[in-house]
């Protein structure tokens, strides 16, 4: 759990993801489209990544992956990300926390 709460507030963004999972892809994507560079933590490629995934959990990501935090805060996985953009919430969140300027 401190690992997850260290890393989740290193940057303005902050993805916890598995390289092999397609809605993780698409989190990513979206970010990079807005013009946000987030910190990308592939949890199928750290050796404590299985010890984050709990921790993940634990927090309330269900699923575990994509995990974003934004600002050092949990936002969810991909269901919650996508409402705050559609709903026009993503970007100003994303201003307030520094990860884009425009």
């Amino acid at each position: 759990m401190d690992r997850v709460a260290k890393l989740a507030s290193q940057k303005a963004v902050v993805i916890f993801s598995k390289s092999s999972c397609c809605m993780s892809h698409a989190i990513k994507r979206l970010f990079y489209e807005l013009g946000v560079s987030p910190a990308i933590h592939e949890l199928d490629e750290d050796s404590k990544g299985r010890e984050m995934e709990w921790a993940l959990m634990s927090l309330g990501c269900s699923p575990s992956v994509p995990a974003v935090f934004i600002g050092g805060k949990l936002v969810g996985p991909t269901n919650e990300v996508m409402t705050l953009h559609l709903n026009g919430s993503l970007i100003p969140m994303l201003k307030d926390a520094g990860a884009m300027w425009l």
